[in-house]
């Protein structure tokens, strides 16, 4: 059996790649792709297969497929193009025979608002007519969307957004990375949605809360309108298109867009998810040393 990741060389697709190797996948069976192969050389070095492939280049997927049994589609970034990218990757997998396409979607897609679902909503449409068997793995935020903001957080000593008291059923990207790994080595997934996030929502205002507890600083969430979030993000610097984005995923989370009870992650994990107090301590000593 052949499983390609596609997409890496970014951290979900090399979290998947390790967490693999960890379950005793031997590494002739593991297919790496990305743009850039001097980012996977290490990975090559352990006996990985690696191999060039672009999202925008039909013929590169194609090739990198080749052989391909189980495939993991890791979103692309945001953009114009998007959709098509997921095309290509979609057709290339079908030409190839794949036997399970895994596709990294977003929490509650089908009936999400979110600016960001549009694009994935057409992405599970392609592949609902493609003929190829798939599974969805609609993943909520990514806790490090804000571990990853810790130090201008602390220097702060606020946290902003526009969310109000909604919650946010956050996990880390390794639990996802996991999950995808389960899938792609396990049975019985084909033609499922798994609609995964943490097992405890969180607000902004108690993600402050645990910040202060763990960092000994104080950080208070402030909440505003969301085009004053918009406002506020551009300011610091963000394209205004992706300031609209983050606020329009806060107008979610504020609606319960964001948020999942469905349990689906643990039993794909076999275990909790990562709780949120041990994703802080985790990221502090690399954000404020």
């Amino acid at each position: 059996m052949s499983l390609i990741i596609v997409g890496a060389t970014g951290q979900l697709g090399r979290l998947t790649v390790e967490n693999l190797l960890e379950r005793g996948v031997p590494a002739r069976e593991v297919i790496a792709t990305g743009r850039n192969l001097a980012r996977l050389k290490d990975l090559a070095d352990r006996g990985v297969t690696v191999r060039a492939a672009d999202y925008d280049d039909p013929a590169s997927l194609r090739a990198a497929f080749v052989g391909a049994t189980r495939l993991l589609l890791v979103s692309s970034g945001p953009g114009d193009t998007r959709v098509d990218q997921h095309r290509n990757a979609v057709e290339a997998a079908r030409d190839a025979g794949v036997s399970l396409l895994a596709y990294t979607s977003i929490v509650n897609a089908p009936a999400s608002s979110l600016l960001i679902a549009h694009d994935h909503q057409a992405t599970e449409a392609l592949l609902a007519a493609s003929g190829v068997p798939f599974v969805t793995l609609r993943n909520s935020w990514y806790i490090e969307n804000y571990t990853a903001r810790l130090a201008d957080i602390l220097e702060q000593g606020a946290l902003t957004g526009s969310a109000g008291d909604g919650r946010v059923s956050g996990a880390t990207r390794a639990d996802y990375a996991e999950a995808a790994a389960a899938v792609l080595t396990g049975d019985g997934h084909e033609n499922r949605a798994y609609e995964l996030g943490g097992d405890t929502a969180f607000t902004l205002a108690e993600l402050a809360a645990e910040i202060t507890v763990q960092s000994g600083t104080e950080v208070r969430y402030t909440d505003m309108p969301q085009a004053e979030y918009v406002s506020v993000l551009t300011l610091h610097g963000l394209p205004p298109a992706h300031a609209e984005i983050l606020a329009d995923a806060d107008r979610g989370l504020r609606a319960g867009e964001l948020r999942t009870d469905s349990g689906d992650l643990r039993r794909l994990l076999g275990r909790p998810t990562t709780p949120l107090a041990d994703a802080i301590a985790a990221a502090l000593p690399a954000r404020t040393v």
